[in-house]
């Protein structure tokens, strides 16, 4: 076997698991999980209906490169959506579809780490998706980890690392809404990780899977490439982004994404994915463009989540130290106690799940910055989000008597 693989760590739902294997819940309580980032919201119909209406596709083998049409909605969706000339994006050279962004982020850094330059290294946020660490570890990088914490609005500390530190990287990852904690990179913080990627010589890989999910309709995250086009940045060099229709458009199960950026990097990427293999169904690919090009279901699906966060904050806030965050549909708070006793007393008083915080981290320095916090997903209908709120409520008031 690949000794890489002993590299790995347990994936937090694995962890959380075996916290609670000999956990009782309080059956007297309905379940409700707040654990899980999985969106609950209803599929896109459009998608949906131009599934169905596209089954016959599963009679041939996609392209890898998917077809025309799809990558053509998706360069018109980046374009309007980062404020992109349309010539700017090639299709065929800037854009390749990918069975979700899991898949993509992962497979990336196969594609682009060299394990035989001594030192060879993967920065990434810290909490952070751990498909992250996960891939720089299997492709023979070590993985350096920028904490993500309040004095930094929760975005990956970029002065975390020593320039000598720095020049071992090959691959940054960042995320934008960040995953747990909400955060969004402005165009400013941006820039800076473009200077670093410059001066350092590393690609830039940014999850942007979260994007169409934010705070204020007015304002809507900026992207990699938005950054990257506005200064001129020939063929996006060093910027690529990952997107994916999971939260956008309530589709996790179509494992429907797109990789989009430097055209040098993504003409290798995509002879690595001739033999990688993970190509789109045409059925899934008119789902997709059907998806792509609607935008009523994804200012709908936002204020979905608007509204459960206007039920919620107010349970929450007499709780712990929480604040509603500019994007994702996560909460991060933090609390006085132990983030794996409170998960425990959740479910073992309320039947409610959620996620220690530590499990989403890495000690790093000395600190896990998820210690004491928890991951709160409102993925859940409004009724149920308010009712674990309160059921929390009953959790940290019992942990302090």
């Amino acid at each position: 076997m690949n000794p890489r693989l002993d590299a790995l760590q347990p994936y937090p739902f694995e962890r959380l698991s075996a916290l609670l294997r000999d956990t009782q819940p309080n059956t007297a309580q309905p379940p409700i999980s707040l654990a899980i980032g999985e969106p609950q919201h209803p599929p896109a119909e459009v998608a949906r209906v131009a599934l169905l209406g596209a089954l016959d596709g599963i009679a041939h083998y996609p392209p890898t490169q998917g077809s025309e049409a799809l990558r053509a909605a998706i360069g018109d969706w980046l374009a309007w959506r980062f404020n992109i000339a349309r010539q700017a994006v090639d299709d065929k050279r800037h854009i390749l579809p990918a069975a979700g962004t899991r898949e993509a982020l992962f497979s990336f850094a196969q594609a682009v780490i060299d394990p035989s330059r001594a030192g060879a290294a993967v920065a990434m946020p810290n909490p952070g998706y751990q498909i992250y660490e996960g891939a720089a570890l299997l492709a023979g990088a070590e993985p350096l980890y920028l904490p993500c914490l309040p004095d930094t609005d929760f975005l990956a500390d970029l002065d975390a690392l020593s320039a000598a530190a720095w020049d071992r990287v090959q691959l940054l990852y960042l995320c934008s809404p960040g995953n747990p904690t909400g955060a969004v990179a402005d165009r400013a913080y941006l820039e800076r990780a473009l200077e670093l990627a410059d001066r350092h010589d590393f690609i830039i890989a940014s999850d942007e899977c979260y994007s169409e999910i934010y705070a204020d309709e007015d304002a809507p995250p900026p992207g990699l490439l938005d950054i990257a086009h506005a200064g001129g940045r020939d063929d996006f060099s060093r910027c690529v982004v990952f997107h994916s229709l999971s939260k956008r458009s309530n589709l996790p199960g179509l494992r429907s994404g797109f990789v989009a950026g430097d055209g040098r990097v993504l003409t290798q990427y995509l002879r690595y994915r001739t033999y990688h293999g993970a190509t789109l169904g045409a059925h899934v690919q008119a789902a997709s463009i059907a998806a792509w090009r609607d935008e009523t279901h994804v200012r709908a699906n936002r204020d979905r989540y608007r509204e459960k966060y206007a039920a919620v904050m107010p349970l929450l806030e007499p709780l712990c130290e929480v604040s509603r965050p500019p994007g994702s549909f996560y909460l991060w708070p933090a609390f006085d106690t132990s983030d794996e006793a409170l998960t425990v007393a959740a479910l073992r008083d309320e039947n409610l799940r959620v996620v220690p915080g530590r499990y989403l981290a890495r000690a790093a320095g000395g600190v896990n910055p998820g210690e004491n916090r928890l991951r709160l997903s409102l993925v859940a209908s409004t009724a149920d989000c308010v009712e674990a709120a309160t059921r929390l409520g009953r959790v940290c008031a019992a942990a302090t008597t």
